[in-house]
């Protein structure tokens, strides 16, 4: 079994390659066709490889029209012009080519000799297989050159477009170029030419005057137009008229050419133009098919079918407005939906290709058998328009069939082998004999029944099943009919011809095979009987909006005489069809609708009874008026002046007609006033304007067709406003809220906000039984009381009142009370001051809802809110409706809506996508009736951080700069939000933890970066993580890249990497990630020269610590007893020996800082004095920061460049601890938190009782007067840990959580603020700059102090010693920096 599903597999990959279809399945159900038990055959593949195209040459060129075909035997190659062969072996310029092309050398064309021109199509044949033909190609000779028309001198205002026509025919224009001055004239972005060859020039400039001609260049010497002038002026002075130069014409195309619709226009001032495509305006800025050339022409490239429509151009220049319209037309070429398949068979079988195919027009299909053309019989049908049936096989049917599809625009064909089988020898034993007594027992005109007898041999035949073989008498084409079970005796042969003599014989099969034949039998079928034919020149044309008139001849084979008709007709779409009986060749149907389609149909009687029925016509009915009004009529008032009204077209089928437009009458409410009327297009919305101030205005709409005009709606009044109040904030709380409690209801009343100038739409009325958020009843602007029903005796509802107008609700007011018991009847409640509304009985169909409000909640949910002008006035709903609510977001276009049903008035809708726009509408139903949709409200969901990483990360070394790379990337695919930076992390260890990293940030979109002076031949690690206003995105996976090795040599790869948690990045002493190379230098000096270097420096430190200690030793009990002083009930751990300063850091615990914004003048020395952390600051715009200290923060730039790039080579081996402020939201990674190192002021008791803390606290009171970076917050910093011994120069350890500063200058995060010059932490930087190093320089102390400092003035240092400090301190960093260096 396994053997042969393989032999059938290979057949079906056979089958496959001659259709030219690589669909195995489907070969594969083809070649399962095969009648089992037989000796199958395999399908031979053979089928061309290349067909000739369609070709456009010249007169005397050589032209090459290709074909090759494939099949296992060499195929014989053939071929035909205007379906003759062509002799080749005899003609001297035509040859055919080895491959099985066909060239043909000088081609002769004149205008009475066009030998060449023609259609040509190669034939293959293999002997004792078959014959294909491929498609027919047209050969077009290029007409001699002419112009049609030739240009002209003209002249043109500077900036205008212009067009110099020359018209040439169409097989001539890919010849035609222009010339300006005799020199060959260059097209661009502001010149082109039309398909016609004319040339367009727009925004004309002085340079483009002179003198041109157009040139016809196909073969041969050149033909040249006649020279015209073009003559350029300088602007007008006045505006000139807008006249079209050319306006756009109909276009025929074929999908996949291009078409150009010119719009040439020529007017002061400029105009602008826009396009329009079946009443909708073309996006062209965002398509990549629309183009709009200079001047306003529009070019489509690649048509596809759905490009056809009308086409508008509309220009205006501010003061007038023209427009144009065009057709579009699109041809399609034959294609096929389904090609026709492989099929076995056995004799006598019927057999059918199948073959569907699609194009514009309709293409037609023929049939062609091994070369020949297939003529419709009895015997090959076409069937189902395109299938082609073929009946009773015999062996010569055998070889390859081809459907041929074929239009005005193209041809294509397809191909199928039939191979007529064997029959399988029978097997041994037994078989039937010939079936009895075959009869007809049935013998009507079409069909003939058959019956017969079990063969002698089987008198049972329980087993038998039976063949029966028919045809007709002189004919060899045997049919075949089995029956549908076995032992069934009798079969019914169908769709026979009438009168006409048929010759049958029954064969019974058995197990082992088939028997004998019975003897054949011969049955005439009866005549058909005289029926009339189908009556000619059926007509129906309409009379009126209620009646058509149908019309027809005699039938021409009446086959004897019409004693009457009967006319059918029938509403097109419905299925009750009716009919009149008519005695002559025409009627009138009146009572029909207006505006309606009918099908008409007419059937001849005569004595036999009906004849045929003729092909339906299609008519319909005229037009009318409306025959109802417009439904949902609604005003809004806008303002003082203006009311926007808004309906709904009348219900289905009271058009009567195509609606032109809405007829809208209003007048002042006060009788006798005048009717004023307005007349708008199709739109359902009108804004009327110009009224007057505070005055009641009626308005009513009628529905226009082009038959005139039809009912008009009830009048419906609204007020203007008083005055143009303000609607760009909510309303405020109302003034006042009343409530009186009953039995069942409360009765609410209120008074409208005091400040009167902001817009109140309406009142919400929220109530509840101990929260007023239950129920919400929304009433009108003027309503100013309302009764609560439905409420439960004996309970406390609280209730609350809010004025709203389109921007929202304002600030609610809130009453509670509690509602009466049933047995309290004291008093009869004549205070009712609003009976309960009785509602509004539903109109058809339902009102659609109103006041549709998105409400943004979070990044994924959206609330919809809306009202219900069919519910009673405190949209209660007490009956069985409910509310469709349907979103969808634009992006991408074809985004499908989705539903969700309610009951009340809002809906929460979730599982949005982060910052989208949705748009949303609602529509309610009631039993089995629903309104339309609503008017749709917008909401855009809010952002979240990136959920995907940047993806395509690449790596590149720059050309010519082997140090220097280039990190490409992509947006991530989820942004969630406009992305604000991107941060590049890059190290030599994949395994290394992330705050070891070097970090790299990207201000704003960008999607390249470059960092510079790497290591060479060094592997290096990236990946890259986006931020947007919520925050930072995923990283994306490491991706490697090995330097070069050496200049011009190229960077190996830049791959993602799958890193597992075992793998061990290549070490190597000299390729060191953040050190120079060191390969000149021996290993073992290097590490001396480290080693001593750091002992140096560790004496240093021990020295200058020992000195500050000793100074600052000798006051610690007076500083101890000032502290005590002012912070009486302070508590404190520990002695003053516990606080050990960190190396280097000056610490002045006595004095206080003044802050800088109180001192107007402050004096130079009483001022802090950062000190970077390194030598690649950053440089935020900070409008706000002071001048001096601005300046003196510049002082310390260094040398540094202004590039965007960061440096990793040349390192000296060191790696300080590197720090890059991101914004206020820290990244997913685990970093540290280590604050900036500006001066900032600190309370006295901070920056007195310093030395009374522990050692965390004393470290955290230094931070805190000690900030560099103006921030108010701990901002996320990530690190490289040092390897250099001496860490003390590092950057200081994080403060505690609970250490407060207060921030001397406003804080601006790294990534949205807008930077001159972005200096990235650098690795390594020991030898270019000092350490960090903040100086707190003290300020003036507070009055309170003043006594107790001056007692212990003597033992504090002086600001002239302190600067000496400095100075020493500063003189051993430059030492120490020297050494480094060498």
């Amino acid at each position: 079994m396994a053997a042969r599903g393989a032999r059938r597999l290979l057949g079906s990959l056979w089958i496959a390659l001659f259709l030219g279809q690589p669909d195995p399945a489907a070969a594969a159900r083809s070649s399962s066709q095969s009648p089992a038990g037989s000796t199958v055959r395999t399908f031979t593949p053979f089928y061309f490889l290349v067909e000739p195209v369609d070709t456009l040459s010249v007169r005397g060129a050589f032209v090459i029209l290709n074909c090759s075909a494939y099949c296992e035997t060499s195929p014989k190659i053939e071929w035909k012009k205007d379906g003759t062969f062509l002799n080749l072996v005899s003609d001297d310029r035509r040859q055919l080519l080895p491959d099985g092309s066909l060239l043909i050398n000088g081609v002769v064309h004149s205008k009475h000799n066009k030998p060449d021109e023609g259609y040509y199509q190669c034939v293959a044949t293999v002997e004792s297989l078959g014959t294909i033909v491929s498609r027919t190609a047209k050969l077009t000779v290029a007409g001699l050159p002419r112009f049609t028309s030739q240009p002209e001198s003209t002249s043109v205002y500077r900036g205008n477009s212009v067009i110099l026509n020359c018209e040439v025919n169409a097989d001539l224009v890919p010849f035609v170029r222009w010339e300006q001055d005799r020199q060959p004239f260059f097209l661009d972005d502001r010149i082109f030419t039309l398909p016609s060859g004319a040339l367009i020039i727009s925004n004309v400039t002085d340079g483009d005057g002179g003198l041109y001609r157009c040139v016809i260049e196909s073969g041969g010497s050149p033909k040249y137009s006649d020279e015209a002038e073009l003559k350029v002026l300088p602007d007008p002075e006045v505006p000139l008229n807008l006249v079209f130069l050319r306006q756009p014409s109909s276009l025929t195309k074929v999908t996949g050419q291009s078409a150009v619709f010119p719009c040439v226009t020529a007017g002061f001032p400029t105009p602008v133009i826009k396009w329009m495509r079946n009443e909708e305006e073309l996006t062209i800025e965002d398509s990549e098919r629309f183009l709009l050339l200079a001047g306003g022409s529009l070019e489509i490239s690649d048509i596809t079918e759905d490009d056809a429509g009308t086409y508008a151009c509309i220009v205006d220049n501010g003061n007038e407005t023209i427009e144009a319209q065009a057709d579009l037309i699109v041809q399609a070429p034959p294609e096929f939906l389904k090609l026709p398949a492989n099929i076995y068979a056995h004799e006598s079988m019927d057999i059918v290709f199948e073959c569907e195919v699609t194009g514009k027009p309709t293409p037609t299909v023929k049939w062609i058998k091994n070369g020949d053309m297939v003529i419709p019989s009895d015997y090959f049908k076409i069937v189902k328009e395109h299938n082609l049936q073929v009946l009773g096989l015999v062996k010569s049917d055998e070889g390859f069939y081809q459907c041929i599809a074929e239009n005005d625009v193209g041809n294509a064909q397809a191909g199928a082998q039939l191979i007529i089988l064997e029959h399988a020898p029978a097997t041994t034993g037994p078989l039937p004999s010939a079936p009895r007594d075959v009869v007809a027992s049935l013998v009507s005109t079409r069909f003939i029944k058959l019956t017969w007898r079990t063969p002698a041999s089987d008198p049972h035949g329980d087993n038998l099943t039976y063949t029966v073989f028919y045809t007709k008498e002189g004919i060899n084409r045997e049919r075949v009919e089995n029956t549908s079970r076995p032992g069934e005796m009798q079969v019914t042969i169908q769709n026979l011809m009438p009168e006409t003599v048929y010759v049958f014989r029954v064969v019974a099969q058995n197990k082992h095979g088939p028997g004998e034949s019975s003897v054949p039998l011969k049955v005439a079928t009866q005549p058909e009987v005289q029926l009339p034919g189908p009556a000619p020149n059926i007509r129906a044309y309409a009379n009126s909006p209620t009646s058509i008139t149908v019309t027809w001849d005699t039938p021409l084979s009446g086959n004897g005489e019409i004693q009457n008709y009967k006319l059918y007709y029938m509403e097109k779409g419905t299925d009750n069809e009716q009919d009149v009986d008519v005695g002559g060749h025409s009627y009138t149907i009146n009572g029909l609708k207006k505006y309606t389609e009918y099908s008409f149909r007419v059937v001849a009687y005569n004595k036999h009874g009906p004849g045929v029925s003729t092909q339906d016509v299609v008519v319909q009915t005229l037009s009318d008026v409306p025959s109802a009004a417009p439904q949902n009529l609604s005003l809004e008032v806008r303002n003082s002046k203006s009311i926007m009204i808004q309906w709904q077209p009348p219900p289905a089928g009271t058009h009567n007609g195509q609606i032109t437009g809405y007829k809208i009458r209003y007048r002042k409410a006060s009788r006798k006033s005048e009717v004023t009327e307005s007349i708008g297009g199709t739109q359902l919305f009108q804004l009327i304007e110009g009224l007057e101030r505070g005055t009641e205005y009626s308005f009513r709409v009628a529905a226009l067709t082009s038959n005139g005009t039809g009912p008009a709606t009830d009048w419906i009044s609204a007020e203007t406003f008083e005055s143009d109040l303000d609607e760009t904030r909510v309303p405020e709380v109302p003034s006042s809220l009343h409530v009186r409690p009953l039995v069942t209801s409360i009765v609410v009343s209120w008074t409208p906000p005091e400040n009167q100038n902001i817009v109140v739409r309406g009142y919400a009325i929220g109530y509840g039984i101990g929260s007023p958020h239950a129920q919400t009843i929304k009433v009108d602007y003027k309503q100013r009381y309302y009764t609560i029903e439905n409420l439960d005796p004996s309970s406390h509802y609280v209730i609350t009142l809010k004025a709203f107008n389109n921007v929202g609700e304002g600030i609610p007011l809130y009453e509670s009370a509690v509602t009466r018991p049933h047995t309290d009847t004291s008093e009869v409640d004549l205070f009712v001051i609003n009976a309960p509304y009785t509602p509004v009985p539903d109109p058809s169909p339902m009102m659609p809802p109103v006041g549709v409000q998105a409400s943004i909640l979070s990044h994924d949910t959206i609330r919809i809110t809306w009202a219900d002008n069919s519910l009673p006035k405190n949209q209660k709903i007490t009956d069985a409706r409910y509310y469709t609510v349907r979103w969808k977001t634009n992006i991408p276009a074809n985004t499908k809506y989705k539903t969700a049903n309610t009951t009340t008035l809002s809906y929460l809708v979730t599982s949005l996508k982060p910052n989208t726009l949705y748009e949303f509408s609602v529509m309610v139903t009631k039993g089995r009736r629903s309104s339309t949709w609503s008017m749709t409200a917008h909401g855009t969901t809010f952002e979240l951080v990136p959920t995907s990483p940047p993806k395509d990360v690449t790596v590149v070394s720059k050309e010519g700069k082997p140090r220097t790379i280039i990190v490409n990337w992509q947006p991530p695919s989820e942004a969630n939000g406009k992305i604000t930076g991107y941060i590049i992390y890059y190290s030599t260890d994949v395994n290394a933890e992330i705050h070891d990293w070097v970090i790299e940030p990207v201000v704003g979109n960008r999607l390249t970066h470059q960092i510079q002076e790497l290591t060479l031949d060094t592997p290096y690690y990236f990946k890259i993580q986006a931020r947007n206003s919520k925050g930072m995105g995923p990283m994306s996976e490491a991706v490697q890249f090995r330097t070069p090795k050496a200049l011009g040599s190229a960077g190996k790869g830049s791959r993602p990497l799958d890193i597992g948690p075992d793998y061990k990045p290549p070490m190597s002493g000299s390729n060191s990630p953040h050190g120079s190379p060191t390969s000149h230098l021996d290993s073992n000096m290097l590490l001396v020269i480290i080693v001593s270097v750091g002992v140096i420096t560790i004496v240093i430190v021990v020295i200058v610590a020992v000195f500050c200690t000793r100074r600052t030793t000798s006051h610690q009990k007076k500083k101890r007893a000032a502290c005590k002083s002012v912070n009486g009930s302070h508590k404190y751990k520990g002695n003053s020996k516990d606080v050990k300063p960190p190396d280097l850091w000056i610490h002045h615990e006595r004095l206080e800082l003044k802050p800088i914004d109180k001192s107007p003048d402050p004096n130079p020395i009483m001022t802090d004095t950062p000190i970077p952390r390194n030598s690649q600051d950053i440089t935020p715009v900070d409008n706000s920061m002071d001048s001096n200290i601005h300046q003196r923060r510049n002082s310390y730039r260094g040398h540094e460049s202004e590039d965007s790039m960061s440096t990793l080579a040349g390192r000296r081996g060191m790696r300080p601890k590197m720090m890059m402020p991101f914004d206020s939201q820290p990244p997913q990674q685990s970093v540290r938190n280590t604050p900036s190192t500006d001066t900032m002021p600190a309370s006295s008791s901070q920056t007195g009782c310093a030395d009374h803390q522990d050692p965390e606290s004393a470290t955290a009171s230094y931070l805190a007067n000690a900030q560099e970076e103006d921030s108010g917050q701990s901002l996320p910093t990530a690190h490289v840990r040092p390897s250099h011994p001496l860490k003390s120069f590092a950057v200081p350890a994080v403060p505690p959580t609970g250490s407060t500063y207060d921030p001397a200058l406003p804080s601006t995060p790294l990534l949205t603020q807008q930077v001159h010059s972005v200096k990235t932490a650098s690795i390594g930087t020991l030898g270019r700059t000092r350490p960090p190093m903040p100086v707190v320089v003290p300020s003036a102390p507070d009055v309170q102090e003043t006594t107790r400092m001056l007692e212990d003035s003597e033992s504090n240092y002086e600001p002239d010693e302190l600067t000496k400090e400095m100075a020493h301190l500063e003189g051993l960093m430059k030492d120490l920096n020297a050494i480094t260096t060498a």
